[in-house]
């Protein structure tokens, strides 16, 4: 009995996982974390990713990409975002642009 219990919370908690997943309340909230993930690499790397909170958001969806298949999944999930891997990953890729800027005005000068 107590196994069926045990079974049937965890069926209720992935049932409501993929819904906030693929609703739009969902995304939303995967936009808000992203967001939060880019603008703390932001602020962690010198300089401003370009575009402001879309680029925050970028960085964070992005980040999320390269951390988790660099290190794999680290920290807990928010909206599927595993938030330490992300922020990781939002890291190197503001590193990336920054010096890629960097690169760019020195070439243009």
């Amino acid at each position: 009995m107590q196994a069926l219990v045990v079974g049937a919370t965890m069926l209720a908690v992935a049932v409501v996982g993929i819904w906030l997943t693929f609703s739009l309340f969902g995304l939303l909230v995967t936009l808000a974390v992203a967001a939060a993930v880019g603008w703390l690499a932001d602020r962690i790397v010198p300089g401003d990713l370009p575009y402001g909170w879309l680029g925050a958001i970028g960085a964070g969806l992005l980040g999320s990409w390269l951390g988790t298949l660099l290190i794999g999944p680290l920290g807990p999930r928010i909206a599927g975002i595993p938030v330490i891997s992300a922020l990781i990953g939002a890291t190197i890729l503001a590193f990336g642009v920054e010096l890629f800027q960097k690169r760019r005005s020195r070439r243009d000068a």
